[in-house]
């Protein structure tokens, strides 16, 4: 199976399909307690991206 890292890329390198990107989505949404829209969610391919977006967000730290 293929290694995960932080440049890991959800669909090519993982083989992960938009099913399990939507899954990936709600579970973040549901740990931090914040929605994130649609538009933005397409954009999170990796996991960097998903830390990076997460820690954009200020109303995670209060």
């Amino acid at each position: 199976p293929p290694q995960l890292t932080a440049e890991s890329h959800f669909m090519k390198d993982l083989g992960l399909d938009s099913l399990d990107q939507v899954e990936i989505i709600m579970a973040m949404e549901d740990e931090f307690g914040f929605e994130i829209p649609d538009g933005d969610a397409e954009k999170l391919m990796c996991p960097q991206e998903i830390v990076n977006y997460i820690a954009d967000k200020k109303d995670v730290y209060e």
